[in-house]
């Protein structure tokens, strides 16, 4: 007798995807089978049978005794059948349906629990910034480009943009759920069935929106993970972006924030140590997310149609990438909850590097009706002299070389070069929409509030809808073993 090569064995095995696949294949089994006996395609006592030995395998350590010792959990779950009841009846189940139906309609529902709990997370990063932000309306900070102090601005404002941003995301995740949450169950190999089975009504017990249409498409597209992954190297890199500013705020030549204790650690060797590890490993994992991106859509883009066995190597990647970035934005928001801002420091800092520069230059143009082209020249000019306090004198010196006249001469005065150069007139003044200036900024915030309670309601609503679409269907279960037992006790 020839020896089992086992590395070779498990060269074609994928347990960690097995395993998460496990409860979406049992959920995908039941649907299946009342949908049989509904059709008249099996029998009522073949149906009950078949529906109380898969809940009895749900309630099993069937993941860790029997799993590892099949191809897949699809095999396990029907050669737990047959071995149980007999082939006679374990072997009805996978009737009218393909394992590349039922794989892909397994994906779909455990993605999209994945992609509900990602909302949630989400939503809670959104709602830590907001907070956050609400306590600091009034907290200055220098604005940066090129890493170089630009424009004074404050907290609450900048830490608006990161809002928005993550805003963003929540909704591409939702148009990822969309497009996930369609029912491929019923398109078999791909030529569908030549049994009378009813989509919709699989698709129904599932808590799917519609069926997936054209059953060559169903079994072998795998559009939605590539979408979901995108959705989450965009998250992903937003996050980093995130970590590092925290990461670059905390450092001694900003100081700007201190990371909570927790989300820190110290060094071996240096006792003053307080490394922002968590936020590097945020950083990190974006390239993470990025190269399980790279990796599904090497796979995916020479396939003919309609299944190849290659599609199996998508569904580790889309593992790795959707437990990375839901645990990045958890670990986010606990670290912004805790975040401390060191206020004094960042008001003294926004004084530093001539940040009022451009106002300067708006102000010139307004009173005394210079090009703003040449009232840049003239700040450029004074900026360029390193002169530490700005007053009238030296504008009307760098005037005088830069256009041959003093500005003072055109109408510009002593106080309006002192408000020009006053941080919080100079935030003030930015009150178009979307600026810096207070009243702005709290509207922005009432207006990101609403936002939130939307996205918290529509994701619930989704949850909702799935959560009771599940329980109709363990209704139907029970509907099934009791109309059995009723029969047999006639």
């Amino acid at each position: 007798m020839q020896k089992q090569n086992k590395p070779l064995k498990d060269y074609i095995l994928s347990l960690d995807a097995d395993e998460w696949l496990f409860h979406a294949d049992v959920l995908v089994d039941k649907a299946h089978v009342v949908m049989l006996e509904e059709q008249g395609i099996i029998k009522r006592e073949e149906a009950a049978e078949i529906l109380k030995c898969l809940i009895k395998i749900e309630g099993d350590d069937f993941i860790e005794h029997e799993l590892p010792s099949y191809e897949d959990v699809h095999t396990a779950i029907e050669s737990a059948l047959i071995k149980e009841m007999g082939e006679d009846i374990g072997g009805m189940m996978h009737t009218g349906r393909s394992r590349n139906d039922e794989v892909a309609t397994c994906i779909r529902i455990a993605l999209r629990e994945e992609l509900l709990e990602l909302m949630k997370e989400v939503n809670e990063l959104k709602r830590a910034i907001i907070e956050k932000a609400v306590e600091n309306v009034d907290t200055v900070m220098p604005g940066y480009t090129h890493l170089q102090h630009a424009q004074p601005t404050t907290f609450a404002h900048h830490f608006l943009a990161h809002f928005d941003a993550f805003a963003r995301d929540f909704s591409r995740v939702v148009n990822a759920y969309e497009h996930t949450n369609v029912s491929p169950l019923g398109a078999a190999a791909f030529a569908s069935t030549g049994f009378p089975i009813d989509r919709e009504k699989t698709a129904k017990l599932l808590g799917f929106d519609s069926v997936l249409e054209n059953s060559m498409d169903a079994v072998s597209t795998r559009d939605f993970v590539i979408e979901a992954i995108s959705c989450y190297a965009n998250l992903m890199t937003n996050l980093s972006r995130l970590a590092e500013e925290l990461i670059l705020w905390s450092t001694s030549e900003f100081d700007f924030v201190r990371i909570p204790a927790e989300y820190a650690t110290g060094s071996s060797i240096m006792p003053q140590k307080r490394n922002p590890d968590y936020a590097e490993l945020v950083r990190a994992r974006a390239g993470t997310v990025h190269g399980c991106l790279m990796s599904v859509l090497s796979i995916c883009k020479a396939l003919p149609y309609s299944y190849n066995r290659d599609l199996q190597e998508v569904t580790p990647h889309l593992l790795k990438a959707t437990k990375t970035t839901t645990a990045s934005v958890a670990v986010m928001n606990s670290m912004i909850e805790g975040l401390e801002l060191k206020k004094e420091e960042m008001e003294k800092k926004a004084q530093i590097g001539f940040t009022t520069a451009t106002e300067l230059a708006d102000t010139i143009v307004r009173e005394t009706d210079v090009s703003f082209r040449t009232a840049h020249k003239i700040v450029s000019s004074l900026a360029e002299k390193g002169v530490d306090k700005v007053a009238l004198k030296g504008v009307n010196e760098v005037a005088r070389a830069v256009i041959g006249k003093e500005l003072s001469e055109l109408g510009l005065t002593e106080e309006k070069v002192k408000e020009a150069m006053n941080i919080a007139l100079n935030i003030e003044k930015r009150a178009v929409k979307g600026g810096p200036a207070k009243k702005e900024v709290l509207r922005m915030l009432r207006t990101r509030k609403m936002v939130l309670d939307t996205d918290v309601k529509s994701r619930q609503a989704k949850e909702g809808k799935v959560k009771r679409s599940l329980e109709e269907l363990e209704k139907e279960v029970e509907k099934k073993i009791s109309s059995q037992l009723t029969s047999n006790g006639r």
